[in-house]
């Protein structure tokens, strides 16, 4: 099993990721035409494969439709990933810097008790 992706709007962004208890949660902001959201969505379903069955979810929110979140969190370029555990912003990604970085600081994240290897 993989982590759920959801898609997420003004109106039910704060459930999605604010909320969640016991779970990291990577939020992912894109944008249609957008060259590198592609490479990275073209790594998506196996990168979920490879982190396997862990406390988490990918958020995804396109930047362009959801103007007023890309603005409250500064976004001036994608793809850029947010991630947090319970309702607490721990950190920032800018970029998509290859499978091997994304996957150590997702599992750097996890909640300690689920960690994978």
């Amino acid at each position: 099993m993989t982590i759920p992706v959801v898609h997420a709007t003004d109106q039910d962004f704060d459930s999605f990721v604010l909320a969640p208890r016991d779970e990291l949660v990577v939020l992912y902001f894109w944008g249609p035409s957008c060259p590198n959201c592609e490479v990275f969505a073209e790594h998506l379903p196996t990168l979920l494969d490879e982190l396997g069955d862990v406390p988490a979810r990918l958020v995804k929110v396109d930047a362009y439709h959801e103007t007023e979140l890309a603005r409250r969190f500064g976004i001036f370029g994608i793809p850029a990933f947010f991630l947090f555990r319970d309702g607490r912003k721990l950190g920032r990604m800018s970029e998509f810097r290859g499978r091997s970085f994304f996957l150590d600081v997702i599992r750097e994240h996890l909640p300690e008790r689920r960690r994978t290897t």
